[in-house]
C-alpha cells in the first residue's frame, strides 16, 4: 500500500518557523518519522513538497495512479487551492488533510478549508504527531475498504 505525503508552501522551514504554532521538528524529522511508522504498518510513503501549488498538483497528477491514498498539509493554500482542491478530486483517492497548529484557534481566515468536504477526515492542532495519526488511520481506512 502506498501513501502519498504531500506538504506545501513554507513546510520546508518546519523548525525554524514559528516554534510556537509548528514546533522544533524540521519536515526531514517528521519524514524520518513517518517513515518508520509506514514500515511497522507495512506501507510505502512517497514524500512530496513544495511552494509552488502547481508543483503539487503537477506530482498529484503523476503520482496518484499507483498510490492509494494522499496525506495532505497543504499550508497556506488549505484556504484557496482550488487547482490543488481539483488534483485532489481527480486523483480519486482518500485523502486526510493535517495541519500541526489548531487552525481553529488562529486568525479567521485559516477556519476555512477549500478540503475539508472532500477530505475523509482533518487533523488539527496535534503538532507533528497529526502525521503518525493520519498515516495510522489511512491505513485503516484502506485495509478496511479492501475488506468489504
Amino acid at each position: 500500500m502506498k501513501i502519498l505525503v504531500i506538504n506545501g508552501p513554507n513546510l520546508n522551514n518546519l523548525g525554524a518557523r514559528e516554534p510556537g504554532y509548528y514546533g522544533v521538528n524540521t519536515l526531514t524529522d517528521i519524514q524520518d518519522s513517518l517513515a518508520d511508522k509506514a514500515n511497522d504498518l507495512d506501507a510505502d510513503v512517497e514524500f512530496f513538497q513544495s511552494n509552488h501549488e502547481g508543483a503539487i498538483v503537477d506530482f498529484i497528477q503523476a503520482s496518484s495512479q499507483d498510490a492509494h491514498g494522499i496525506v495532505i498539509n497543504a499550508g497556506a493554500l488549505t484556504h484557496y487551492g482550488i487547482s490543488l482542491r481539483d488534483a485532489l478530486i481527480d486523483s480519486r483517492l482518500p485523502v486526510i488533510e493535517v495541519h500541526i497548529s489548531n487552525v481553529h484557534a488562529r486568525e479567521e481566515f485559516r477556519h476555512k478549508s477549500v478540503f475539508a468536504d472532500i477530505a475523509v477526515g482533518q487533523i488539527v492542532g496535534l503538532g507533528h504527531r497529526g502525521y503518525q495519526y493520519a498515516l495510522e488511520f489511512l491505513v485503516a481506512h484502506l485495509g478496511e475498504k479492501a475488506s468489504r
